[in-house]
């Protein structure tokens, strides 16, 4: 029984010794995340990318849409465990190259603000490489805070550029 909608982002610009290249992991994150966590309701294309910040390495982002019976805090706990498991650290310099960065973006329940937690996601809606894949699987989820749609802050932030596919 699914009690909770998110939406994740999905961003990697280092290979896996095991899975390969970005794109190859952030898919097997897409199918570990639909046997772990609950049931992928949609998945967005897998898209390539320029680096944010300091980071040389092109990325291969994506986002996906996540039924599951798990709280926020409880889901932002198994997604920062499966970038460890990846081989993710969480110290050092901001924005830097990483085998998998997960990201809560939207949830059903509206707005967390914690401090170890913010949803909606404080910078998404200047994103691209989010609203874009967003966009092209949950077009009408409403921002909770400014009331727009996905497609909406995607054509706002891209002057109307066609969603990636």
């Amino acid at each position: 029984m699914t009690r909770h909608t998110y939406l994740v982002a999905l961003g990697s610009n280092q290979r896996h010794p095991q899975l390969g290249s970005p794109r190859e992991v952030v898919a097997a994150m897409m199918d570990l995340l639909d046997e772990t966590l609950g049931d992928v309701l949609a998945r967005s294309p897998i898209i390539e990318t320029a680096p944010v910040g300091p980071s040389q390495r092109r990325y291969a982002n994506a986002t996906l849409v996540l039924g599951s019976r798990l709280e926020p805090l409880g889901l932002l706990d198994c997604l920062q465990e499966a970038e460890a498991a990846m081989g993710r650290e969480r110290r050092g310099q901001r924005w830097r190259s990483r085998v998998i960065d997960l990201d809560i973006v939207l949830w059903s329940g509206g707005v967390v603000a914690m401090p170890q937690l913010a949803i909606p996601h404080p910078l998404f809606r200047a994103r691209d490489f989010v609203l874009g894949p967003a966009a092209a699987i949950a077009r009408d989820w409403r921002d909770p805070l400014t009331g727009l749609s996905l497609g909406q802050l995607y054509a706002r932030l891209t002057g109307n550029r066609p969603v990636p596919r």
